[in-house]
């Protein structure tokens, strides 16, 4: 963690300004919104046709589909998505997305998700 952000104030306020955007692999844009040493936000925007590496990492995620479609695969299970719909993953699980059609989406990760930053 970058030492500026060892030390958390009360309220962490992130403006559409200030957003740390990157694209860490094609077709798929990532934007980290407010964190603090507990929770961590970020919106991911996704192309059509983009699929995730089935991956897991130790935070718990949340995750909340602000548009588009995906189909979303947790261990064993398998299920799309669409605007509205959320579901959450424990740390440690493999999971995996793929964009059925362009897909915003808005996650939220405990702790905080420090190889986003």
């Amino acid at each position: 963690m970058k030492a500026s952000r060892q030390s958390f104030p009360d309220v962490v306020v992130t403006l559409a300004n200030e957003v740390q955007q990157s694209t860490p692999e094609p077709g798929l844009t990532r934007l980290v919104g407010a964190y603090n040493e507990k929770l961590f936000l970020a919106e991911h925007r996704m192309e059509q046709g983009w699929i995730g590496l089935r991956h897991s990492h130790p935070h718990d995620q949340m995750a909340y589909v602000v548009s588009g479609r995906l189909r979303v695969t947790c261990g064993d299970r398998i299920f799309e998505m669409s605007a509205g719909d959320s579901f959450v993953v424990r740390g440690g699980i493999e999971h995996q997305a793929a964009a059925l059609e362009p897909s915003v989406v808005i996650d939220v990760f405990t702790p905080i998700r420090d190889d986003y930053i």
